[in-house]
């Protein structure tokens, strides 16, 4: 059995992820319910819950403000907020999982499904780390799951990302590069596309890193590792708009 707290400044929005996780994840035990941070630092001491259910927006001090405050983060924390883009960039960018409200029931026995895969309890302490970081400052620091658990990167460093079959091959410009067994899509839709561009199927590029366009049907991208990377014929156009040069 799994046991929870959920934080939330609303009675409702409690009342509501109580009734949700009774009806539909069995495995869900609701210990306490707290409606504001403070409350909730003294039941996460106290309850020492294997999951917590936080709201984001609380008033006088929110979700984010309480986790900076928080002595022990051995629980797998999911967010629930309402669609706030920045903020739900920053929990994907530290790998958190998080709900929209109103709470969709098929993504919340997702995530406790996730939850009871996973089995041990996460040790959130570089994870709160990257979003507080992200939160204060730009979205650079990102979390990426592999098989020897999360690790922390900076989005600067990261020089191409390549999909090979159901894998992704990063390519960083200061270490080694790294497998990692999600799609490229994911990372399409999480990283900045301002600084990240997809020019193929296969390929995504940091724009800091282009050393060259070589011409061609669709044509190709010499990065400055010595990469080469092609360019889609289909956005072949984008690109060079993107570049200035057409």
């Amino acid at each position: 059995m799994i046991t929870a707290i959920i934080i939330d400044d609303e009675a409702k929005g409690r009342m509501a992820l109580g009734q949700k996780l009774k009806a539909y994840c069995p495995d869900v035990r609701v210990e306490g319910e707290a409606e504001d941070g403070e409350e909730g630092l003294k039941l996460i001491e106290e309850l020492q819950p294997d999951v917590v259910f936080l709201d984001i927006e609380m008033p006088r001090l929110n979700g984010f403000d309480m986790l900076l405050k928080l002595q022990r983060k051995d629980f797998h924390l999911i967010f629930t907020t309402a669609y706030d883009h920045y903020a739900i960039k920053a929990i994907r960018f530290a790998a958190f999982d998080y709900l929209l409200k109103p709470v969709d029931i098929e993504e919340l026995k997702a995530a406790v499904e996730k939850i009871i895969q996973n089995g041990q309890q996460p040790n959130n302490g570089r994870r709160l780390e990257t979003l507080a970081h992200n939160l204060q400052t730009a979205l650079n620091k990102i979390a990426i799951s592999t098989l020897e658990g999360l690790l922390f990167f900076d989005i600067n460093d990261i020089i191409h990302i390549e999909a090979q079959s159901n894998y992704t091959v990063f390519s960083f410009s200061n270490r080694p590069r790294l497998t990692v067994s999600k799609t490229l899509k994911e990372f399409e839709d999480l990283l900045p596309s301002e600084q990240f561009f997809r020019t193929h199927h296969s390929h995504i590029i940091n724009l800091q890193y282009i050393k060259r366009y070589i011409k061609g049907d669709g044509g190709q991208i010499e990065l400055n590792n010595g990469e080469l990377v092609d360019v889609s014929r289909k956005k072949k156009e984008e690109f060079l708009k993107l570049l200035g040069m057409k």
